[in-house]
């Protein structure tokens, strides 16, 4: 009966071992903490350009990834892209903000 045990403690510590790895990050893919931080950082910058008076009316794509803000789109002046970088870069978490907008 107590190698029985031994056997299924062995089986769960390994269960267990696997779980956690599949869970860790690798170098082409995010762990799932990683992936649900650049969730939350791009709908909170989403959230806030969209709220924005001034960017409302611009369509500006938001992307992140490990923490850095891609911001992409058109807006018609450089106070706009002024504007969504500072709004990007206020938000918790995020390392940087790479700018891709366009002024038309």
């Amino acid at each position: 009966m107590k190698k029985i045990q031994q056997v299924l403690y062995f089986c769960i510590l390994a269960l267990l071992f696997v779980a956690f790895a599949g869970c860790a990050s690798t170098d082409t893919r995010d762990s799932t903490g990683e992936y649900f931080d650049d969730t939350v950082i791009t709908t909170k910058v989403k959230g806030l350009l969209a709220a924005d008076d001034f960017l409302r009316s611009f369509q500006i794509s938001v992307d992140t990834h490990d923490g850095v803000v891609q911001l992409s789109g058109h807006v018609n002046n450089q106070e706009a892209v002024n504007k969504a970088v500072e709004i990007a870069r206020s938000v918790q978490g995020v390392r940087s903000v790479k700018n891709d907008l366009i002024v038309k």
